[in-house]
């Protein structure tokens, strides 16, 4: 089973999915690095991204 965060986010709780993001934060951060320096636009897309993926995520699959 899934834990119940997940499940939560996935029903579209907004403190669930707020919850999620603020876990994937730091990774974003790292993902979002462009010459030493956090590119904005590209973390908030990732953000945009990730919360899409969550509402768009089904369990029956």
């Amino acid at each position: 089973m899934y834990p119940p965060m997940i499940q939560k986010a996935v029903a579209g709780e907004p403190e669930a999915v707020d919850a999620v993001l603020r876990y994937y934060t730091a990774h974003i951060k790292y993902l979002s690095m462009y010459k030493g320096h956090i590119n904005d636009d590209t973390q908030d897309r990732l953000k945009a991204k990730l919360v899409e993926a969550i509402l768009k995520f089904r369990f029956d699959r």
